[in-house]
């Protein structure tokens, strides 16, 4: 008598499964000696940058959005044919003193800001923002989600554990898309570092 063929079949589809899954790596920064090809710093300031054991580490000046100093500025793969994630991990060096002291990802479209993705310092306490969810650890890891039409923002502290979506929102159509790894609103009269590492862009499901 035969054995039946469904657990064999089974076990096959699980495995299809679970490699479908896995995101595939489109780009992985590891910040060996400097930014790596396809990076362009905005407005660089470079005694206020640097590169420290596998990571970026960019002083917090002060500034906002719009005049940001040592933004460093990637292009994004065409959203138009697919899901992407972006993610890096943030910490802070130095605990943030300023009011709206943060760091993170902002997201570019033609050149202006859509939205950003950052640990920032509000009212004596700590957030992610969008969404405001109160953060406990100086490291936390920042993950945008974007498609053709839509960004889902999400995060985890200390880099453990399941993501936790804070925002999602509308994207305008695809174009000039470029993401920032950024700091800003940092105190003039004290070195404040902020800290960058584990950036990948991957293409999932």
């Amino acid at each position: 008598m035969k054995r039946p063929l469904l657990p064999v079949v089974a076990l096959l589809l699980c495995n299809l499964s679970l490699s479908a899954a896995e995101p595939k790596v489109l780009f992985e920064e590891r910040f060996a000696a400097k930014p790596g090809e396809g990076w362009t710093w905005l407005r660089e300031n470079p005694p206020a940058w640097r590169i420290a054991d596998g990571g970026l580490e960019i002083r917090v000046e002060p500034g906002v959005a719009g005049n940001v100093r040592n933004a460093l500025l990637r292009k994004l793969p065409d959203r138009s044919k697919g899901q992407f994630a972006a993610e890096v991990t943030v910490t802070f060096k130095t605990p943030p003193t300023n009011q709206f002291e943060q760091a993170g990802l902002t997201f570019y479209h033609g050149g202006k800001n859509a939205f950003k993705l950052v640990h920032e310092r509000i009212d004596g306490k700590t957030y992610i923002i969008p969404g405001k969810v109160a953060t406990e650890t100086k490291t936390v890891q920042l993950r945008i989600v974007y498609s053709a039409d839509k960004y889902t923002a999400q995060f985890r502290p200390d880099g453990k554990g399941d993501f936790q979506t804070v925002a999602t929102g509308p994207l305008p159509a695809p174009g000039d898309d470029h993401l920032a790894i950024l700091c800003y609103n940092g105190p003039a009269d004290a070195e404040h570092w902020m800290r960058f590492e584990g950036f990948r862009i991957v293409q999932v499901e």
